[in-house]
This record gives C-alpha cells, structure tokens and sequence, in this order.
C-alpha cells in the first residue's frame, strides 16, 4: 500500500479495500459474539454460525436487519436498547434519530465509536475538496439529532475554523456566515433553501457572499437535480451530496470531478444493493435497496441492515481514480415512501424534482389521502413574492398541475395558500404526509 493510500483510504484500490473489508468484519463479529444481546439473540434466532463469515460474500449467510427490529427493541428494552456491545460506563455520546419513518430512537456510542464517525468526515472532505483555510459554518441546532455534530468535530480535528450555529434565529445564522466569511456551509437541503429564502427577505445577495460550497444531507434534495440548481443558483457555490444516517454513520459523499452521485466509503462499511421483495443481490447497474454493515462502530453497530433507501450502482469507470462503489444519481428515493396513484408509482422525490423547477414556488406540502378507496394526491403550494397577482397564482396553479400530468400521467390536486402558510424547517423538510 502506497503512503497515499495509507493517508488516504478512499484511494485504496479494489483488492486492498476487500482485503481491509475482511479484516474489519471479522474483528467486528468477535467483538458482539457473545457480548452483544441484540445481534447474539439475532443469530442463534437465526440458527448461524458467525465464525464461518469471513470475507464480505459470507455476509449472505446472516440475516438482514430492520430498523422495525430496532424500534421494538427500544421499546422493550428503555431507553437505549440491547444493541450494545460494552458495559453502559464505557458509552460517551448520545444521539437521537429524527423519527422520519419510525419513533425516535436514541443511540449510543463509545469514544472509539465516535472516532470512527470523525474520521469517516475527514475522507469526506478530503473528497469534496476542503481546504486548509476553510471556514465551515454549521447552521442547525446542534441537539440530540446527530446532524452535522460528527462533521463540526470532523472538521475541527483537521484544524479548520467551525461556526456553530445553535440557538440562532436564521438572520443571525446568515449574519455569522457573512460577519466570519465562511466558505462551507453544512445542513439540509431544505435549510439551505430557507436561508436562501430569508437572505432575499432582508435583500442580502448570497450569490456575491463568500460561501464556495454547500455540503447537503438528511433529504435526496442535493441529488435532485432542480433542488441541486435552485441552491447553486441562490448561493452562487457549488453543491456536495452527503449521505449518512444516526444510526449507521456518514458513509457516502459525492466527490469533485464526479457530481451527480455518491462515493460509498467502502473502507468503512460494507455495501450490498438488493432487490427489495427478494433479498437477493440486483445486477450491477439495477435499481435495488442499500444494505450496509459498518465496520467501525464496534459498540453499537448493525449488521446487513437495511436501509430503506432505493439505490443503483454505476457500471461505468470512474473518473477520478475512486475504486469505491458509486451510486448513480445518489439516493433514488426510499422503498417504504413510495405511493401508487391510478396505476402509477410515485415517490416524493419526483414531485420534488418537478416542483423545484419553478421559482415562482416558494414552499409546498404534498398530502396523500384515500377517496373512494383511491389514492388521492393534493399538493399545495405557497407562490414567491414575485407571484403578486391572483392572475399570476391562477397561472401557475395550472401550469404545475399541467406539467405533472404530462410527467407523471395523472392528475393531482392543486391548491395555492397565503404566504407563510407552510412550515419552514430546519433541519428535515416534512412536505410528505399520508391521509
């Protein structure tokens, strides 16, 4: 291994990231054996023997995990669970997930464990590019949802300037970026639109400001190409995709020369994509659910889980020397969102994609209801400033109406409400609501 590589993991190539896969699997596999209510119960449940996996095609031989498990793990076992492979001293750190498709669940980690998220972060950044003299502002409000904590101390280890942005009204949020010149700027791709949205209102040009990156996660917005557009327009700087979850870690990022996807860190998990009726492997190049098991979170970790989230890996060489598995278009939309209306599949983010495009949009919430034992689909928007006239709301109530026939090949409910009707979020956008 190069001195590069060793610095440097995401540039391993293929053999050495399996050789380092193997590795760490199996030092995670006796690390729970025996010492791990939760995945000890799992797989003599399962009747497996975990010292026959040896190697990340093993894998296939254990069950897959739910989050659905975890929750009724929680539940049964208050208030952290039986996923814990260490007596409860050696914990240091607690997060709590969102609750975006379950109740929230509260997660812990050890020192080590937590190391392991920093250093997760600091291949991310190397891979988007960061700079030495960087200044990182982090607009969100640093509590129990693990959001961009891991990312600040990430960033902090690596000796550049961090702006913690808790307990700010957005104005002052957008104060600070301006006030310390910062030139990254981490959180959702909903929160990047709102403070976009309140720099107009105080007439605060951000296009001109020194922010040079956005690096998004928590939502597909910043691999939904008209969300990714509006932010890099408003902004005027370039967007990164980040994806991670509380409780499976920041494991995949897109890089600088390869926009439109996500780098798996495969150094630190192990990823499988999956047909999501079958359990078994897609072809490469076919959509699929991600299944991950992380190699560094040996005090809480989870095993083949499912994540949900739908998925297609690229076929093509990559550009810029990443051996590391890519995502094509980054997280495609989530299996358990997906809804059916006359006889169409529809998920979140293809509303989101066609709704995006209109700046005249402000906000909007998407509801789904059942009328007539039918899905139904109403969708309302709250029209920008610049809509001023009820002639020009008219307008675009049926030009958006109109073009989601034309894409999707139905009809949906459009409605226009007054302005500052629709909530405002910091952190995840809730617009999905099902009826």
């Amino acid at each position: 291994m190069s001195e590069r590589q060793h610095n440097e993991p995401e540039r391993m190539d293929r053999s050495q990231i399996e050789q380092l896969q193997s590795e760490r699997l199996r030092i995670l596999l006796d690390a729970v054996a025996g010492s791990n209510p939760f995945w000890t119960q799992k797989f003599q449940s399962a009747g497996v023997d975990i010292s026959s996996v040896k190697t990340p095609a093993d894998l296939q031989n254990l069950p897959f995990s739910r989050k659905s498990e975890l929750a009724a793990d929680h539940a049964a076992h208050p208030p952290y669970g039986t996923n814990l492979t260490y007596e409860l001293s050696a914990y240091s750190r607690l997060h709590q997930t969102s609750g975006t498709t379950e109740r929230p669940m509260r997660w812990l980690d050890t020192p080590s464990s937590w190391d392991w998220f920093a250093r997760c972060w600091e291949q991310i950044y190397r891979m988007v590019g960061l700079r030495r003299d960087d200044r990182l502002a982090f607009p969100f409000s640093f509590g129990p949802f693990i959001g961009f904590w891991a990312a600040f101390e990430g960033a902090a280890r690596l000796g550049n300037l961090c702006l913690a942005g808790g307990g700010m009204s957005s104005k002052a949020r957008l104060q600070m970026i301006e006030e310390n010149q910062a030139t990254v700027v981490c959180c959702t791709p909903t929160y990047a639109l709102r403070l976009a949205e309140v720099a107009q209102q105080q007439q605060v040009d951000l296009a001109s400001g020194s922010v040079q990156k956005l690096i998004v996660a928590g939502e597909p917005g910043g691999s939904i190409p008209a969300t990714r557009s509006r932010i890099e327009e408003l902004w005027g700087a370039r967007v990164f995709d980040h994806w991670g979850m509380t409780d499976i870690g920041s494991l995949a990022v897109e890089s600088v020369e390869r926009p439109g996807g996500l780098y798996v860190l495969e150094t630190e998990c192990i990823a499988e994509i999956i047909n999501p009726d079958t359990g078994e492997p897609v072809t490469p190049g076919d959509e699929g659910e991600l299944v991950l098991t992380n190699l560094g979170r040996l005090g809480s970790p989870l095993i083949r889980y499912r994540t949900g989230d739908l998925a297609r890996a690229s076929t093509d060489k990559s550009p810029d020397g990443y051996e590391l598995l890519y995502l094509e278009g980054g997280i495609l939309g989530r299996a358990d969102d997906m809804v059916i209306i006359r006889g169409n599949n529809v998920f979140p983010s293809t509303l989101e994609a066609i709704l995006r495009r209109y700046d005249e949009i402000a906000e909007y919430r998407i509801t789904v209801e059942t009328r007539r034992a039918m899905e139904h689909l109403r969708i309302e928007i709250e029209p920008a400033a610049s809509c001023d006239s009820p002639d020009k709301v008219k307008q675009l109530v049926e030009t958006v109406g109109s073009d989601i026939k034309d894409r999707l090949n139905f009809q949906a409910e459009i409605t226009a409400v007054p302005a500052d009707t629709l909530p405002r979020f910091e952190l995840k956008g809730r617009r999905f609501v099902r009826n």
